[in-house]
């Protein structure tokens, strides 16, 4: 019950922050809530609409009644399990854009920027192009993460990229490489078929050391001595243990569970914990707050052939797709059937893209509720860097206890604006000739929705999470009175503690966070190691040459 560093989570930086201390020869010992992640309901990337709807993987968190949402409460899947949210999430890769990470360097997260931390992304992929073109440059080709493309095989699939195209946007070759902007093959964590998680990229490699292992129990919270972390206490086996470290305590328990734990040991905003009768540690009146997301509709068609994956919707063609899995590693269930995508920006003066299209050759929920029109597509969209901000916070003192979770979900005026243009740049696309031999009738939001009366209300209805919560234990310069940790993720007032997840993102990265989860692991050992960062590069993204007037 003792290490040179105790890790709280098993999840994406979490993995990372094990196989990096780990290799360096320090002793680390990982607490993990969550259980196994066998079983193809986590390995098989076209089932991945199961485990996180499953209590078993998922922690089942909720948000509070959202006010501009007419009070509805909406899911916050967080992975408990091996791997965390790595092992339940859509497994999409998106680095985010170069100018998102410059936005961190200027809000305070010094040695943040494009530049520090592209050598980072290149040291943990291992990249599969696929056939579909990239630059290898800006790649990397020898990390633990396996990076891959879809086949593309299903005509939809490819309809979508030209069909962006048709409408005078740009093609992209590589999203995640110099040029974000586009239309082009998405990318996804699975290898030879199976979900590579950070639990399979890292975690399981990091264990086979002797000097790494993984104890399952539940941290309650950071034990304190003299302004110093050095320990954490959980409930392991029904007993509360305390497990000592003999270096640091890293906090990588999730954007949600990772706040919540500070405010637990007494670190986060003073009048908050004396409200629940916690002893003041650290007054960090930051922590909890700075909670972001993005937030997605499906726009949904109806389609005049039976090529959709609506095919397998049943309960043969689920048993045909499974065994395929099963035997082969191939099929249907070997993907997680998001194989394009779209960057754009949404006007003109906007500088990189605001907005995100996942592609889907079937018109389905996230719950894996099919649409009743039976063969079908849809585009996921929505905007990028909203200007709403929310909260987690503490319902009592006790730790069994779930979060308060407010997300204040389209607060901003402009919310609205941005998702009734990204309902109209999506219809557009749609109507290009690429989907005139498909397209049979919209079905969501429906050709009859049209003001923004109404576009408004099928928003404020059906609008959706796209679970990417952020942002809760922000990054920024030690005399910034709103940061949590400074740009080496150590807790400001608290020696020998760190946070290394995506609570620390000052502002949200453009697209899927799970790669910039696992940046954060990465870069952030090489702090725990006392390491000089790996040195900058200095390459130049793309940015569209007419971006100040035009908006494609």
């Amino acid at each position: 019950m003792e290490a040179d560093y105790v890790i709280v989570g098993a999840g994406s930086a979490g993995c990372a922050l094990a196989y990096r201390l780990s290799e360096a020869g320090r002793s680390v010992l990982v607490v993990e809530h969550g259980g196994s992640d066998a079983g193809p309901f986590i390995q098989m990337p076209g089932a991945l609409s199961y485990p996180m709807n499953m209590g078993r993987y998922d922690w089942g968190y909720r948000s509070e009644p959202e006010p501009h949402l007419g009070g509805r409460r909406l899911a916050c899947p967080r992975g408990k399990v091996v791997g965390g949210s790595s092992s339940i999430n859509g497994m999409v890769y998106v680095r985010g854009h170069a100018c998102d990470y410059d936005h961190w360097r200027e809000a305070g997260a010094d040695g943040w920027g494009y530049s520090d931390v592209l050598p980072y992304f290149k040291r943990m992929e291992c990249w599969h192009d696929g056939g579909h073109g990239g630059d290898p440059a800006w790649r990397g080709s020898d990390g633990p993460l396996h990076v891959s493309r879809g086949r593309m095989a299903n005509p939809l699939t490819r309809a979508f990229v030209e069909a962006g195209a048709e409408a005078g946007y740009e093609r992209t070759a590589d999203y995640n490489g110099q040029k974000q902007e586009g239309f082009g093959a998405f990318e996804m964590t699975v290898w030879q078929g199976r979900r590579w998680s950070a639990a399979n990229a890292y975690l399981k490699p990091a264990l086979r050391r002797p000097n790494c292992d993984l104890l399952r129990g539940l941290v309650r919270r950071v034990v304190i001595e003299q302004g110093r972390a050095v320990g954490v206490a959980a409930l392991v086996r029904g007993r509360e243990t305390v497990i000592r470290a003999r270096r640091e305590v890293i906090l990588a328990a999730s954007s949600i569970n990772s706040p919540k734990l500070l405010m637990l040991s007494g670190i986060g905003p003073a009048a908050h914990l004396a409200e629940h009768g916690i002893a003041v540690r650290a007054d960090r009146p930051g922590v909890g707050q700075n909670l972001q997301d993005h937030l997605e509709l499906y726009i949904q068609m109806a389609a005049r052939q039976p090529v959709s994956l609506y095919r397998y919707w049943n309960l043969f063609g689920k048993a045909w797709v499974g065994l395929q899995w099963l035997l082969r590693k191939a099929g249907p269930g070997a993907s997680n059937q998001f194989e394009s995508c779209g960057f754009v920006r949404s006007a003109a003066g906007v500088k990189y893209p605001d907005v995100q299209f996942h592609f889907l050759p079937i018109a389905v929920r996230y719950d894996g509720q099919a649409a009743a029109e039976g063969h079908g597509f849809q585009a996921h969209v929505g905007p990028m860097r909203s200007e709403s901000r929310g909260s987690v916070g503490l319902r009592s003192a006790d730790p069994a206890a779930d979060p308060v979770i407010r997300f204040n979900y389209m607060s901003a005026e402009s919310d609205w604006a941005d998702f009734r243009r990204c309902i109209r740049m999506t219809r557009e696309i749609f109507a290009q000739p690429a989907f005139a031999p498909y397209l049979r009738h919209e079905i969501q939001p429906g050709a009859a929705v049209q003001s923004d009366a109404d576009l408004d209300g099928f928003i404020k209805e059906h609008v959706e999470s796209a679970y990417h919560p952020c942002g809760t234990c922000r990054m920024g310069r030690a005399d910034d009175p709103g940061a949590v940790v400074d740009p080496q993720a150590r807790v400001i007032g608290v020696e020998g503690l760190r946070v290394a997840d995506s609570s620390v993102f000052p502002r949200i990265t453009n697209g899927n966070i799970n790669a910039p989860s696992i940046l954060v692991g990465e870069k952030v050992s090489d702090h725990v190691l006392g390491r000089a960062p790996l040195p900058p590069e200095n390459a130049e993204p793309w940015i569209h040459p007419d971006w100040a007037t035009a908006q494609r």
